[in-house]
């Protein structure tokens, strides 16, 4: 047999015996590390994207602030950006999606078949899990479209799932939506929030998932620019979603994981930052409004593109980044987030990651200097590291893959006093670390608030301050043993 022949044959034959998923065997409990073995330009392997969704005591839907945040979609005249906020509590799932649109359109007398045709968004969930080729009785679909001042129970719409599809189904749930300018007309507005609850109840559970339970989750983003065209096409998380087959939906894991530290004998400490001024390594930018764009500007198609600040220098050259968010979508262009990523190859080879974290350095923060912003819970996300650092934008950053870790980051008073590097924060990464070591990948990550509050931004010090301030760089503090 020819030998490029036997060579394809014994790659199908590979192909087809990788399992789909798989987990390390040192994962700790509460925590896994589940990936799909899809390879992307460069090589690496991208796991399914993940959100861990925290339980809270009391309403979910007053914890706004302390939800796990995602993110999907680009900013511009004609495309639309979310913000999804997911949390859960004794009774419910609650979801909240707030939409950067410009332009407002609803039907004030909508039918269910053409909620999706409008501004709004569709939820899906399978409580089997992101696995299979066809729907079963184990998927819902809720369509929500946003409205004016009408009763909200025309505007949703509930559908189960069979293996013929998607079939109208009585099912108790509630919807509510926002809205920032005005309705069916050109003008310029801010865009809309739409949020779901979802009673265990109408899933057939008769109260919470237990912890570390997985299932299957969905979005799609509705968009509608004019009244006589036709609506603009859907914006789907996952990227590749395909709305009958589960397993190309994301995950939903129920409570959050446990830090990922493992027990063992230290073997030494790796520390990785930015050496010198003019060093490569430990490329970061902040995106959005940040510390040297101000909030200045709302043009929706520069303002999603753009890689530079107001100084006219790149946002990955400056000295400083912003991470902010609230809950009015308004104020869209001052929303910020930070990207980072970290060479491992300095970690030697063939060792056990015992414990691993981020630390950086607040140097500033927003709001007057007698009245601090309130603390922000400032959540960690695993990110493909395909970004470059002077071409980052808010619309080509890559999407969240899982929200690993969350610190409450707060604003003292006597900020301006306390003496450089000023304050440190930490964050636990020791799972992120092992899966990224493990894959032969660097680590990359983003950083993103869930607030509700205006001015609520933190300041951090970046990889590009001075070298004076060595001590102030972002680093990754790495504890590392023998297997």
């Amino acid at each position: 047999m020819h030998r490029s022949r036997i060579l394809l044959i014994l790659l199908v034959v590979l192909m087809t015996t990788l399992p789909v998923t798989s987990a390390r065997a040192d994962t700790p409990p509460g925590w896994s590390s589940v990936f799909i073995p899809l390879v992307t330009s460069n090589n690496l392997v991208q796991p399914v994207a993940r959100v861990n969704v925290p339980y809270f005591n009391n309403d979910a839907s007053t914890n706004f602030s302390k939800a796990a945040i995602f993110w999907f979609g680009t900013v511009s005249s004609s495309n639309n950006y979310a913000d999804v906020r997911f949390g859960y509590d004794s009774t419910k799932l609650w979801v909240h999606l707030t939409a950067f649109d410009r332009y407002l359109w609803y039907d004030p007398t909508p039918s269910a078949n053409t909620l999706t045709e409008w501004d709004g968004a569709t939820l899906y969930i399978n409580t089997t899990g992101n696995a299979g080729s066809q729907l079963s009785a184990s998927a819902y679909r809720f369509d929500a479209s946003v409205h004016w001042f009408e009763e909200r129970i025309k505007f949703q719409a509930a559908n189960k799932g069979s293996a013929s599809g998607w079939t109208p189904a009585a099912i108790s749930f509630a919807t509510d939506s926002g809205y920032r300018g005005s309705f069916n007309d050109a003008e310029n507005n801010d865009g809309w929030t739409v949020s779901f609850s979802i009673p265990f109840t109408s899933l057939g559970l008769s109260g919470a998932p237990t912890d570390g339970s997985l299932w299957a989750v969905a979005l799609q983003m509705h968009d509608r620019d004019s009244l006589a065209g036709p609506p603009n096409a859907d914006t789907p998380w996952p990227a590749g979603l395909n709305t009958t087959q589960p397993r190309t939906w994301a995950q939903m894991r129920f409570g959050l994981p446990s830090t990922g530290a493992l027990n063992g004998t230290p073997g030494g400490t790796t520390i990785i930052r930015r050496a010198t001024q003019n060093d490569a390594s430990v490329p970061d930018s902040g995106i959005g409004g940040t510390t040297s764009f101000l909030c200045t500007g709302d043009d929706w198609d520069t303002w999603g593109n753009t890689t530079v600040g107001s100084d006219n220098k790149a946002f990955g050259k400056q000295p400083d980044f912003n991470i902010q968010s609230q809950s009015d979508s308004s104020d869209w262009h001052c929303f910020s987030k930070y990207y980072v990523t970290f060479p491992l190859t300095s970690v030697p080879a063939g060792k056990q990651i015992l414990s691993a974290r981020l630390v950086l350095y607040q140097s500033g923060r927003s709001g007057p200097e007698e009245s601090p912003p309130d603390p922000s819970l400032i959540q960690v996300f695993t990110v493909s590291p395909n970004w470059q650092e002077t071409s980052i934008t808010w619309n080509n950053a890559p999407g969240p893959i899982e929200n690993v870790s969350q610190t409450l980051v707060t604003s003292p008073i006597n900020l301006k006093d306390i003496p450089w590097p000023k304050q440190p924060h930490y964050w636990d990464v020791s799972s992120a670390v092992r899966a990224a070591y493990t894959s032969g990948q660097p680590l990359s990550l983003a950083l993103y608030e869930a607030d509700d509050q205006y001015h609520s931004g933190k300041y951090f010090t970046s990889s590009d301050t001075g070298d004076w301030n060595i001590a102030g760089r972002p680093r990754l503090e790495i504890t590392w043993g023998n297997p």
